[in-house]
């Protein structure tokens, strides 16, 4: 059986006459969505398939679909005859817009094949003139396929190959997705030789040489280097350097792409006209030295070199000039060449040097990028992309990247061996201010890569109502890291009475594989997220904001004015440094998760003008009105049904007034104010959504136990969802005595299993806290039936996707990301707080 082998992503054309058994091959071979048809095509314009004269628009569609699905970068396959040059030329150019390949497969049949099954389909009755003409123009192009543009062209001449064929999808050669690292990325070196020895040597390498002393390979215990490139050219030992990476390329331990200097070193080793300039002359020195075979390994090894890698799951991209996010993982002249040289303006500045495009002043990829060919005095994050070329041939320094850590480590030039044609002090590319925000980071329609929940979409209606609130009413983005999401309810309970239940939740995470649980009690206050500073001088240092930092609500409001903030953050800063915790976590910043209670301290309003208005008013009335109903059932009137129902409301009033008013206490500023801090988001350099819930909720005892007055426990519960009854018997308990509930959360913190990420926490509500939520006669009959009809997938939805942009926006704060990378999460989560969800839920 012979196979096909064709890249994971490019576009599959199909080339054969009418009767070759394309469609049945496409069927056969590729996914139905994967397959796009000029039959199916002309029957969607036209509900005809065989309407000739529907092709025109049926190619426009078929062409539009096919570009939509490259882009996405989805494999495309092509259906349709293609025996013409200037169809198939079209199918190239549409491969080339999207710089994926494309691969010709060709189904030619004996003649005697097209005949007879044409024959037994009556939508083809036009004869084997037709066959015979599109086959003589099969013919003559088949030699030309690939001068066409075609990479790859397989050729199935009978009905045996074509049977029994198979496909085998590749990977890219530049898709290494699979490689996590750790890894040390180091910038441009121009036959440094010396330097790139220490800086391997400080990274940690072990050096091996040959019998002459030269470094031939380096090896780490633990990591991988990756070279971006212009090895070569400039500096006083080329030999020396490619010596050394070929060596760890060819023995597994680094990976290099190649640099515009490789590039052209090549062309003139392989005996191609180039001009002799910017270096190339000292390496064809250094080079004549050498051996010849020497010589050729080196044009061999960089005749090698891939353009560009995609690492750690599409998270890392390394390429010599950088690449803007259409073209990572992607294969094409186009792309090669933005990898070699980058893209210019066309324009020379006074030196006379390119003007090189600022695609990095625009990147706002998931992908980190990191590059080089530009010299800078020091690397320069730039939205989520670092050059770590810093001119070490000029006098300045080599840099490496450590990956994941994002630790930089240099090691000065020992002089200057060349002189740059501009000044090295002058070669920083203007970038975009860090800490400024634009409206454009925000409005319009918005995808934000995730990751944790893959990409999520934020239409332009939902940014402009985040819009609204988030200019009037938030507090300075600065000190705003992170916004939580909503929470979902547990399904509908079967038990009377009862809207919600514990079992529904232990039933939900069984579903999904997770059955350690803990149940923390739901504090009747007001969630509230805490930015904390170790002293005064954190916040204008590491945030650029003069405070102590922020208390805000899940809105991003702050609670108290300027000076009540600073008081309770000053009690909260030596809390926290008398428990230790700064210096356990080595941090100067916390982010806490935390309930501030009372729920009045925030909602007084809410509560004097909605609550107490609702009780004042059944307080006012139903008293008066079921005494008139008294004196008319004493008067032997049947109004006992309307006097029953009159004395039930007024038990659910009073019952609404009970909840609500153990919600309120008197506070003084912040006398009577209490936090109940239950998990910590983030510090400098690190998130905590991976470590278990029995770790945040020690961390939160060591502060009740350092100021009991201040901070309140939460309390808690670790069971097993194949084990509920002690669950269910605290949560009743809990409810029992008043209290609002409880939630249930994976006892690991962040879950993933088989069926995607697992909900945060499902909040399970006590039948008294349900009464302010749906009103005070929510648990008469009629109201009862129809609040049990409630639909949960958009809230459950909502919740998941609020969650991974609250993650997203605490990895990238806690790397130091600029503040619009941060903002962009933030923002996105009070957009999403506009869709239309029932409130109640």
């Amino acid at each position: 059986m012979a196979t096909l082998r064709i890249p994971a992503l490019c576009l599959v054309v199909l080339v054969g006459a009418s009767g070759s058994g394309k469609s049945t091959f496409g069927r056969k071979h590729f996914r139905p969505t994967e397959v796009m048809s000029s039959d199916f095509c002309r029957g969607l314009v036209s509900d005809e398939e065989n309407d000739q004269a529907a092709s025109k628009d049926a190619f426009e569609v078929l062409h539009f679909i096919a570009g939509k699905r490259l882009a996405a970068g989805r494999l495309t396959v092509i259906d349709a005859t293609n025996v013409q040059p200037e169809a198939r030329k079209e199918l190239v150019a549409l491969a080339r817009e999207h710089d994926v390949l494309p691969v010709a497969i060709v189904l030619d049949p004996p003649e005697r094949v097209y005949v007879e099954r044409n024959e037994q389909r009556p939508d083809r009755q036009f004869g084997s003139k037709v066959i015979a003409r599109q086959r003589s123009q099969l013919k003559r192009g088949l030699r030309s396929l690939k001068r066409e543009g075609f990479r790859t062209v397989h050729v199935l001449d009978t009905v045996e190959e074509i049977d029994a064929v198979s496909i085998e999808r590749t990977r890219l050669f530049n898709d290494l997705t699979d490689r996590t690292g750790p890894f040390d990325i180091v910038g441009d070196i121009h036959g440094c030789r010396a330097e790139l020895e220490e800086l391997l040597t400080r990274l940690g390498y072990a050096i091996t040489r040959d019998d002459a002393g030269r470094a031939i390979d380096a090896v780490h215990p633990d990591r991988q280097a990756v070279f971006v490139g212009d090895l070569v050219d400039r500096g006083p030992d080329t030999p020396g350097v490619l010596r050394l990476v070929m060596g760890m390329v060819a023995n597994g331990h680094a990976y290099c792409v190649p640099g515009n200097h490789e590039d052209k070193l090549l062309r003139a080793l392989r005996g191609r006209t180039v001009t002799i300039s910017h270096g190339l002359e000292t390496t064809f020195e250094q080079l004549a030295d050498e051996p010849a075979e020497f010589r050729e390994a080196v044009a061999t090894f960089i005749d090698g070199l891939i353009s560009h890698y995609v690492f750690d799951r599409g998270r890392l991209v390394v390429s010599h000039a950088g690449l803007v996010e259409r073209m990572h993982g992607r294969t094409s002249g186009r792309v090669r060449s933005f990898c070699l040289y980058g893209e210019t303006t066309g324009e020379t500045d006074e030196f006379g040097l390119p003007v090189r495009y600022p695609w990095a002043n625009e990147y706002r990829g998931r992908a980190m990028v990191v590059y080089g060919h530009t010299p800078t005095p020091e690397p320069e994050w730039i939205n989520n992309t670092i050059c770590l070329d810093t001119g070490c041939v000029f006098g300045g320094a080599l840099t490496a990247l450590r990956y994941p850590e994002r630790e930089l480590v240099s090691v000065p030039a020992a002089e200057e061996y060349y002189a740059p044609a501009k000044p090295l002090h002058m070669a920083s590319a203007p970038a975009r201010e860090p800490d400024v925000l634009e409206l454009t980071d925000v409005t319009g329609r918005r995808v934000i890569e995730t990751a944790t929940h893959g990409r999520l979409s934020i239409r332009a209606e939902q940014a402009g109502a985040a819009l609204e609130v988030m200019s009037r009413f938030a507090i300075d983005p600065r000190f705003l890291l992170y916004l939580p999401p909503t929470m979902s309810p547990v399904a509908t309970s079967p038990e009377p009475g009862l809207l919600e239940h514990p079992l529904q939740a232990f039933e939900a995470y069984r579903a999904q594989g997770v059955t350690e649980l803990v149940c923390e009690e739901k504090h009747m206050g007001s969630r509230a997220v805490i930015l904390l500073t170790l002293d005064d001088d954190v916040a204008e240092k590491r945030f650029g904001l003069a405070g102590r930092g922020a208390i805000h609500t899940r809105t991003g409001r702050s609670f108290f004015e300027g000076s009540l903030t600073d008081e309770l953050l000053l009690r909260l800063r030596t809390v926290v440094a008398e428990a230790g915790i700064f210096d356990e976590l080595d941090t100067a910043w916390l982010l806490l998760d935390a309930e501030l209670l009372p729920w009045s301290a925030k909602a007084e309003d809410l509560l004097r003008n909605q609550y107490a208005a609702v009780a004042a008013a059944a307080r006012t009335s139903l008293p008066a009105a079921t005494a008139a109903l008294e004196s008319a059932l004493a008067s032997g009137l049947d109004v006992g049904d309307h006097l029953a129902r009159l004395r039930r409301r007024t038990t659910n009033a009073d019952r609404f007034t009970e909840a609500y008013r153990r919600y309120c206490w008197p506070t003084a500023g912040l006398d009577g104010v209490r936090l109940a801090p239950f998990q910590v988001l983030a510090s400098e350099g690190t998130t905590y959504q991976d470590r278990p819930h029995v770790w945040h909720l020690g961390i939160a005892d060591r502060l009740v136990a350092a100021d009991p007055s201040l901070v309140t426990p939460t309390r808690r519960l670790f069971v097993d969802a194949d084990n509920w009854e002690a669950g269910v018997g605290w949560w009743q308990e809990v409810t029992g005595a008043g209290g609002e509930g409880m939630v249930v959360k994976p006892a690991a913190n962040l879950t993933r299993t088989a069926k995607g990420l697992a909900q945060p926490g499902l909040k399970v509500r006590g039948q008294e806290y349900l009464r302010l939520i749906y009103g005070p006669d929510y648990t008469e009959p009629a109201n009862f039936a129809r609040l049990r009809d409630r639909n949960l997938g958009h809230k459950r939805s909502l919740a998941l996707r609020e969650y991974a942009l609250g993650l997203e926006a605490l990895d990238r704060a806690a790397r130091g990301e600029p503040l619009w990378r941060i903002h962009e999460c933030v923002f996105a989560v009070l957009a999403l707080e506009s869709e239309p969800v029932d409130p109640r839920l």
